[in-house]
């Protein structure tokens, strides 16, 4: 069986892809620096030892280079997951350090693989790489040809694609196979509940929680911006259906489902949930990001065999319960 390196592996992709894959049979290891990752998320995954397969690591530091050399040097394939990402208010708030933190662990991260003889890397993309004036409704549909020419609108979108470009020029260098997954945007367990680093499904559900009947959600935006949820657990499937891919994959493989949610019609998905009776206040001092964007997911459904399984109203349901026990034990 296989041995997996999943850097990032103690986020919240990066936990249920090591969960699973445990779970299937591969010796897997974790390299993860915990700016996001959470040690509780691994710690009982069972066939799973944190004490000899976790490694805290921080990949954007040279100083690490031959003890992370060391790890990978008995790995068929690298999973590549770690980066620097948080809320919309943090990715344009702190554009240049997401983007030089984020290329330096990509480049030491692909080239110290390469010096362990890793086969194989699958690296975890993203749609905010996109062209910004692409991404303007939610009826905006994104293929991979349309990557090119590239004008992503943030930092955090120049450096995951910086990351594509790089890991395509490293391989006519050095003889590895490899793909970018292209992410849309993912919500689950395990996500990341600091006030500061939450994305917008977990901020909703967190803020919905502490409001009484008759209180007021504050949403940021017109509420007329959307995005292409996809629930992590259909992620996970993506990158397992890679992981055992037997034919080279192309360099890019957008992951996410084929429709658009409005940022409204989220908030009162998630008020239907949670079964209480609350109003939406919109906050138009606060920024949206991109308009709107989803996938055509052909090319993954072709290659992969994969398509979305988890409708929104399901995952957001297992989020919200998952939440609502975080909440009560801390």
């Amino acid at each position: 069986m296989k041995k997996i390196c999943v850097t990032g592996g103690a986020g919240m992709i990066g936990s249920c892809l090591t969960k699973e894959l445990s779970k299937l049979g591969y010796k897997v290891i974790v390299i993860d620096n915990l700016w996001r990752g959470k040690i509780k998320n691994i710690s009982s995954i069972e066939n799973f030892n944190k004490d000899e397969q976790f490694f805290n690591f921080d990949l954007s530091n040279i100083e690490n280079e031959k003890k992370v050399i060391e790890q990978l040097k008995d790995c068929d394939i690298l999973v590549h997951l770690a980066d620097i990402v948080a809320g919309i208010d943090y990715v344009f708030n702190n554009e240049y350090d997401i983007f030089r933190i984020n290329n330096n662990i990509n480049s030491n991260t692909f080239e110290w693989a390469t010096k362990a003889g890793v086969g194989k890397i699958i690296y975890a993309g993203t749609a905010c790489s996109f062209p910004k004036d692409m991404q303007n409704g939610l009826d905006a549909v994104l293929k991979e040809s349309d990557l090119f020419p590239a004008e992503p609108e943030s930092g955090y979108g120049w450096s995951k694609l910086m990351g594509s470009l790089e890991l395509t020029y490293l391989s006519k260098k050095h003889d590895f196979e490899f793909t970018t997954l292209m992410l849309h945007n993912v919500y689950g367990v395990n996500s990341d509940l600091d006030p500061e680093k939450m994305q917008v499904i977990p901020s909703l559900i967190n803020r919905l929680m502490e409001l009484k009947n008759g209180e007021k959600l504050v949403v940021w935006g017109s509420g007329q911006q959307g995005r292409a949820f996809i629930y992590v657990a259909d992620i996970v499937n993506a990158f397992v259906k890679a992981i055992k891919a037997e034919e080279k994959l192309p360099p890019i493989i957008q992951i996410g489902p084929d429709y658009c949610t409005s940022i409204k019609e989220l908030a009162e998905t998630i008020i239907e949930i949670s079964g209480k009776s609350v109003e939406i206040d919109f906050d138009l001092t606060k920024p949206e990001g991109d308009r709107g964007r989803y996938a055509d997911y052909s090319l993954a459904q072709s290659v992969l065999g994969w398509e979305p399984k988890h409708l929104l109203k399901e995952g957001l349901a297992l989020t919200y319960k998952w939440i609502k026990k975080e909440k009560n034990e801390i």
